[in-house]
């Protein structure tokens, strides 16, 4: 399981032109699954995320989580973290899990994440999204377990 955690001032996500998610901050964060991914990983990467100390505080030190500064977390499903373009110049995407499965890893994620305290907000599995995002730093992080 991967994340690329970015720490925005605002992001939207819209399908078909339609506005699905929108966060004011905290953290956009996109999450690939990985073959094999076990179902203990979604409990291990909400952890991360929710206390990950990317936000500064007073002193101007990256100190605080999301959850600290009352943020939330904008999840995005995305298989092409585990895109492989070694090989030639198309990505194999061999190494992404199967979406049934996929999906079912994303969720618990999400709801690790909300029993976290968080406030999440989703993206729509398998669609073609667009997201608009504000970055803040830029501060990104990438993060596999």
């Amino acid at each position: 399981m991967k994340a690329v955690i970015q720490r925005v001032k605002r992001t939207t996500l819209r399908v078909d032109g339609e506005l699905i998610s929108e966060i004011p901050f905290g953290l956009a964060v996109y999450l690939g699954v990985k073959c094999g991914d076990g179902d203990n990983l979604p409990a291990q990467m909400a952890k991360k995320i929710a206390n990950l100390r990317i936000f500064e505080d007073d002193n101007g030190k990256m100190n605080l989580s999301v959850k600290d500064v009352g943020g939330e977390v904008l999840l995005i499903s995305q298989f092409t973290l585990y895109g492989d373009p070694s090989h030639g110049n198309r990505p194999s995407f061999s190494m992404a899990e199967r979406p049934e499965r996929a999906d079912f890893l994303y969720e618990k994620c999400v709801e690790e994440l909300k029993n976290s305290g968080v406030v999440v907000k989703k993206g729509v599995f398998g669609a073609d999204m667009k997201i608009e995002q504000f970055n803040d730093g830029p501060v990104t992080i990438i993060y596999e377990i």
